[in-house]
């Protein structure tokens, strides 16, 4: 007997996007072409598991970042009824801040730590160093960062210490033992603080899932149906958390795509898309391939591309544009002229003739660094321009400061944040500030154990500003907007005298003021700000994901690109030795020079009308040669799907 839904589903969606919405139970790998509508699908799927009146608390939607889950969820509410946005949506890591808190003392923890970012993490990293004396200029140590990064991609990749060392920075083979002692000390600081990094969040739930067949088993019934976007994005912890997460059921629709996995860097694992049907036996695959962003002379070229990978699955993106500008590929004589092409290829788009915005345009490239010479031409040309990159909005000292004042009072033993505190109080040194805090800790009263401690009348002077702060946030705990207010007052004074650009950053402060108006409590206000926090602030750097609002010309890394599009992207240094890089091709890593292909592939995927691709000849100083070949990735099509034309050679 046929189903009668209240939205027309078969009418809405092409064949192959019907057929994963309507997807019943078992497990399903949607493989989403570029700009084939995969959050369409997810969407029209959350709202279609609602109508067959499936309770919304039992659908789990794990996405990358909020506000996708966000987006899908009030899509799927003003497809249907508002009960779509009761189902649970959230990106992993806020999932398992949830889980974690529910089970904290499975795992030997209060449902009250608090989530270290990564500058706090660096900031323990620092305190070992120096305390190790580590930190001294005669010893080639790796610096805060650099350990951080170690023990990250060692997470991520589940990996060792010392297999990411002698792969990624070999340089420091000779100090591997000292690494891992400053790992152990790191671990020991952060279980003392009751105190997680991001990475520990999935680790923690890994293990609570893998150790605790009782909650694997209550969160499996819990959550009947999953679905996972981006699914080619995942390392092998969250992979292993989704295999867990079914093991009551097998209702679990993965939704992404191999060719566009492009940050192995992070961690990123695309093995878990290609594997997927042998971890989950029966798994039916489906493929939206209808593009509905770029003409067909763009899809012939990006599936060309593609086809050199040699894992894969198999596609064919097509468009129903038929018609459009054949892709051109421009060798140069060198860089200069490849900014002069670029120049005058974007005055010429810009022309009332072509009529195309600023904004519908797009320089791509590998890295930052091989903009910096078009950057120039750019100003010289007076064309306004945004690049992508630079310090987050939760990055910035300012911002940091004063969430540090917040985060004493619900972190009460949090002594990055302590520290944080007492560097903007004048005559108070390091070694005091560490003393002031043991003694908090000593006395074991919370935060308030600042007002009883015992130290001279010096200090105590210093420190009564601080005091008195912190009885007045007490006094207005209602409200964490009204918090915030008192903070920026009492911080303005540092604030002035320490940053040149202080009405900028007190715009900032304003609006995380605003922001904070969100919140219940300010608990609630800590978490969101560490697992998701806002990306853009009031200065020239804005969120690439609201560049269409800005009327400027756009530079960005392709990574940063990722899951845009433009009226015309160029795609710029297609050059053997730059792109794929030098350092890929001599290590000849199929691997690294695979994903390398697939940034390629993600980068054209952009472009909707015109797409030019720039190759300059260059000197390359680190192997002494001149690169003349254009990137393998584009070299060898033929001249009928992708036009090459040279100039200044």
């Amino acid at each position: 007997m046929k189903k009668y839904y209240l939205i027309p589903y078969e009418d809405v969606l092409n064949p192959s996007q019907y057929e994963a919405v309507m997807f019943e139970k078992g497990p399903a790998l949607v493989i989403a072409g570029a700009g084939s509508g995969k959050t369409r699908t997810l969407t029209y799927r959350v709202a279609r598991l609602v109508e067959d009146q499936v309770p919304p608390k039992s659908i789990l939607l794990l996405t990358f970042t909020r506000k996708a889950s966000k987006e899908m969820l009030d899509r799927a509410s003003s497809l249907l009824d508002n009960r779509c946005s009761k189902v649970s949506g959230g990106t992993f890591h806020s999932f398992a801040s949830y889980i974690l808190r529910r089970y904290s003392s499975r795992i030997g923890f209060t449902p009250g730590f608090a989530i270290l970012d990564r500058s706090d993490a660096e900031a323990i990293i620092e305190i070992i160093r120096r305390e190790k004396k580590l930190n001294t200029k005669q010893r080639n140590f790796p610096r805060k960062g650099t350990i951080m990064s170690i023990i990250s991609k060692a997470v991520n990749k589940s990996k060792s210490l010392s297999e990411i060392v002698e792969k990624e920075y070999i340089q420091f083979e000779h100090e591997i033992e000292t690494l891992k002692e400053v790992h152990s000390l790191y671990n020991k600081f952060k279980l003392k603080q009751y105190s997680m990094d991001y990475d520990d969040l999935l680790v923690y739930l890994n293990i609570l899932l893998k150790n605790n067949p009782d909650i694997r088993a209550e969160l499996s019934k819990q959550y009947s149906y999953i679905m996972v976007d981006e699914y080619q994005d995942t390392n092998i912890i969250q992979a292993e958390i989704i295999k867990y997460l079914t093991d009551q059921h097998k209702n679990i629709m993965v939704v992404g795509d191999d060719a566009q996995s492009i940050y192995a860097f992070r961690g990123a694992n695309y093995k878990n898309i290609i594997q997927f049907p042998d971890i989950f036996p029966n798994t039916k695959i489906i493929k939206l391939e209808q593009n509905y962003r770029s003409a067909q002379p763009i899809l012939t070229l990006t599936n060309m591309i593609i086809e050199k990978a040699t894992e894969k699955f198999t596609k064919e993106l097509f468009s129903d544009k038929k018609k459009g500008f054949l892709p051109r590929l421009i060798v140069l004589g060198g860089e200069e002229y490849q900014s002069d092409f670029v120049v005058a290829m974007i005055k010429k788009l810009a022309r009332k003739k072509n009529k195309i915005p600023l904004n519908e345009i797009a320089v791509l490239f590998r890295a930052a660094y091989l903009s910096y010479g078009l950057e120039t031409k750019l100003a010289e040309a007076n064309i306004d321009y945004v690049k992508y990159g630079g310090l987050k909005f939760m990055e910035k000292a300012h911002i940091k400061d004063i969430l540090a004042h917040l985060r004493i009072l619900v972190y009460n033993y949090d002594r990055i944040s302590w520290q944080r505190v007492f560097t903007i109080i004048k005559g108070l040194g390091p070694k005091t500030a560490d003393k002031i805090c043991n003694l908090i800790e000593e006395r074991k009263e919370g935060y308030k154990g600042i007002f009883n401690i015992k130290i001279s009348n010096k200090h105590l002077q210093n420190i009564k500003p601080l005091k008195d702060l912190l009885i007045i946030m007490e006094q207005n705990a209602d409200s964490i907007n009204e918090m915030i207010n008192i903070l920026i007052d009492y911080y303005q004074p540092y604030l002035k005298e320490s940053f040149d650009d202080h009405p900028v950053r007190l715009r900032d402060l304003h609006r995380l003021s605003e922001i904070a108006e969100q919140y219940k409590t300010l608990e609630d206000f800590l978490i969101s700000m560490a697992l998701e926090p806002p990306n853009n602030s009031s200065n020239n750097t804005i969120d690439i994901e609201d560049q269409k609002s800005d009327s400027r010309l756009t530079l960005s890394t392709i990574h940063s690109a990722k899951g845009l599009e433009w009226n015309t992207v160029f795609i710029i240094w297609a050059l053997e030795g730059r792109f794929p890089s030098y350092y890929s091709t001599i290590k000849d890593s199929k691997d690294e020079i695979e994903e390398e292909l697939r940034l390629m592939y993600v980068a054209a995927t952009r472009a909707k009308e015109r797409l030019y691709i720039t190759c300059p000849f260059s000197y390359d100083r680190l192997s002494q040669t001149m690169l003349m070949e254009p990137s393998r990735f584009v070299s060898g099509i033929p001249k009928n799907v992708l036009e090459c034309r040279e100039v200044g050679i």
